[in-house]
């Protein structure tokens, strides 16, 4: 499958491992991807992925409608890359969203999981404090998910909340960081700002978190992708 990049407008390869990603998703569900290109988040849906077999089909009944044969030749093959020397394993887009999910061993555990794998990040755990603070010194994740029960005591002296804490901007940034337990209000900004996080969710709405993603994170990319995009452009 290809696609062009909403951004630079370079066509890039779509492999099967984010192709079967896709297929994957709900309905109104993206699957965030980086061009090779200009280095730019994109989504990608199921309607991206079947463009070619809707224009084959739009191809298939305008033939029929003329009494015409219905066979449809295979489509010619892309040479942009002659241009600039960049095969196909060159431009192949690869990157797949990691989310970090850690939930103590609640019976809403799995109900989160599955959420936040519907959203089409690939969701890895750590079992300990220590371990989740080493995957997030050598991996690059886009979210985080964390229950404030996660640690013994409280959330404020857990060792994970504070090395996000103390993380510089320049990575913190890039992280959509969501905080859930019974003390928190469901989307209630200046809790999730005095928190350090981008999201707060009460453990009650947990059957519900899909919603509250689908929500918050489109209102999340809107407020500051822009800004992120200008930070990097300014390499800070």
């Amino acid at each position: 499958m290809r696609v062009n990049c909403p951004h630079c407008g370079k066509q890039l390869q779509i492999n099967v491992k984010v192709e079967e990603s896709i297929q994957k998703l709900g309905t109104g569900q993206k699957l965030k991807v980086k061009c090779v290109h200009c280095g730019n988040p994109f989504g990608l849906d199921k309607e991206n992925a079947h463009l070619g077999d809707a224009e084959k089909a739009r191809t298939v009944s305008s033939a029929a409608s003329a009494g015409k044969d219905v066979l449809v030749p295979p489509s010619s093959p892309d040479i942009t890359w002659l241009k600039d020397g960049v095969f196909d394993d060159q431009e192949t887009v690869e990157d797949i969203p990691k989310a970090l999910v850690l939930l103590p061993d609640i019976e809403s555990k799995a109900a989160v999981i599955t959420s936040v794998g519907k959203f089409g990040y690939q969701v890895e755990e750590a079992v300990t404090a220590e371990e989740a603070v080493n995957k997030m010194r050598f991996i690059n994740y886009s979210a985080v998910f964390l229950h404030s029960r996660y640690e013994s005591g409280s959330i404020e002296s857990g060792l994970f909340h504070r090395y996000m804490r103390a993380m510089d901007m320049s990575r913190r940034r890039y992280i959509l960081y969501v905080l859930i337990g019974p003390e928190f209000k469901t989307l209630y900004d200046l809790e999730a700002l005095t928190c350090s996080a981008n999201i707060v969710v009460n453990e009650t709405e947990i059957p519900y978190i899909g919603t509250v993603l689908k929500k918050a994170i489109p209102e999340y990319e809107l407020l500051f992708g822009p800004i992120m995009e200008e930070m990097r452009v300014a390499g800070k």
